[in-house]
């Protein structure tokens, strides 16, 4: 026996399912609920730190030259978000607590003006700091407004406006005072530097504002020039290729393997074309679509979904189960022509599928056999709904009708 072999396979079994050896810090990443950015939280998991001490290993290391800071912005910057589906969310009002910080400085600029002049100029240098900060604060309090909080859901563009109203009035009430202060009489040149940072602060709240309208409005332009290419290459198509598959189809015969294989092109075609990309746990309808073009590619059979009322059911739901069973049950025992009709209306969602073969009577179906007692009837009677097996129109095949409730809201299988 290969004693390699052997050592591999013990290797690879004492890894866990996460593939992270025991003792491997895990890979830093981000949290997506977290408190303002993640940094802290992240590095904490990575580091197996409790999450206080590495926040205040930050705070301390800032007063070291802005060390801590500078770390926690590269961090912040180059440190991916968890995996997941969700958008990041935030417990912290971050926007207002730098519009906060900002007010704070600026009142103390304002509190200390004429401090600095009665002093003959003690001062100055952290009067003028003050300010700038106040100014520099407000910015960042828009630029994370728009950039950050805005997609939020939770704050969104009204927060945003907000942000924007209170740290425009905070820098025009500052080059105001700056400007009618006694600090201008005194110390024109500072003063007049001041003032104009705050009105070019002022400019900068709004050039977020205009940076994320400029990508809405390319991004918008984008999906309209898309959209008119896809909407030239549809009308090309069908004027070619798609009649030239219908063609094939009509002149090859329903059930024929070549008609079956049109069929199956045209309708992934017509999908690419008009449907678009559909969401993994899509509706029902188009999960019934997507199954008929599966089973019309495995069985010789054509299957035609048709879907009335906005569906809300999910294709992860047990209708949809139920409805597939039936609908395979229809392509291998009657093959040839199966019809899907869904219609959903406030009140219940409703599914049928007939079929054109020889037809059965359920009671003659042997007891051992649950296909259509537990896969379908005993399915839908545990999800509060109900399955009825019958012969179709004229006593021609058989008919399957599925009904829910659809104010009870669909069980999701796990």
């Amino acid at each position: 026996m290969d004693t390699r072999a052997i050592g591999t396979t013990d290797a690879a079994a004492s890894v866990p399912a996460g593939g992270v050896h025991p003792g491997t810090a895990p890979r830093m990443t981000r949290p997506r609920a977290c408190v303002a950015t993640g940094v802290s939280a992240g590095l904490a998991r990575h580091l197996g730190w409790p999450v206080w001490v590495v926040r205040a290993a930050f705070v301390a290391t800032s007063f070291a030259s802005g060390a801590g800071l500078l770390l926690y912005l590269w961090l912040w910057v180059l440190t991916p978000w968890a995996p997941g589906e969700s958008r990041p969310t935030r417990r912290a009002p971050v926007a207002w607590v730098l519009v906060v910080a900002s007010a704070v400085s600026l009142l103390a600029a304002w509190a200390t003006s004429g401090l600095v002049v009665e002093t003959d100029g003690t001062g100055l240098d952290r009067w003028i700091f003050a300010v700038l900060a106040g100014v520099g604060l407000a910015v960042a309090s828009g630029a994370w407004a728009t950039f950050i909080d805005r997609p939020d859901p939770d704050r969104g563009p009204r927060n945003e406006f907000a942000i924007r109203v209170v740290a425009t009035s905070l820098l025009a009430i500052t080059a105001l005072a700056l400007v009618f202060g006694p600090s201008a009489y005194r110390y024109p040149v500072p003063t007049f530097v001041a003032a104009l940072a705050a009105v070019i602060g002022i400019a900068l709240v709004y050039v977020p504002t205009l940076i994320a309208s400029w990508r809405e409005l390319t991004a918008e332009r984008t999906r309209r020039i898309r959209e008119e290419q896809r909407s030239e290459i549809a009308a090309h198509l069908h004027d070619s290729v798609l009649q030239t598959l219908a063609l094939i189809q009509n002149r090859a015969g329903a059930t024929s393997e070549v008609a079956r294989i049109a069929r199956a092109q045209e309708r992934e075609l017509r999908d690419w074309l008009f449907a678009g990309d559909t969401p993994a746990d899509s509706d029902l309808g188009t999960d019934l679509r997507d199954f008929a073009a599966a089973l019309e590619i495995d069985y010789p059979v054509t299957v035609d979904v048709v879907v009335v009322g906005e569906s809300r059911e999910r294709a992860s739901g047990e209708v949809a189960a139920a409805a597939r069973e039936a609908m395979l049950n229809a392509a291998r025992h009657a093959g040839g022509e199966v019809s899907v009709y869904v219609e959903s209306t406030p009140e219940t969602v409703e599914v049928f599928v007939r079929d054109r073969g020889p037809g059965f009577a359920l009671a003659d179906v042997p007891r051992d056999r649950l296909g259509v007692r537990e896969s379908i009837i005993g399915r839908m009677r545990r999800a509060g709904g109900s399955g009825e097996v019958r012969p179709g129109a004229g006593g021609v095949g058989t008919e399957v009708r599925l009904r829910f409730p659809a104010e009870r809201g669909e069980p999701v299988r796990g």
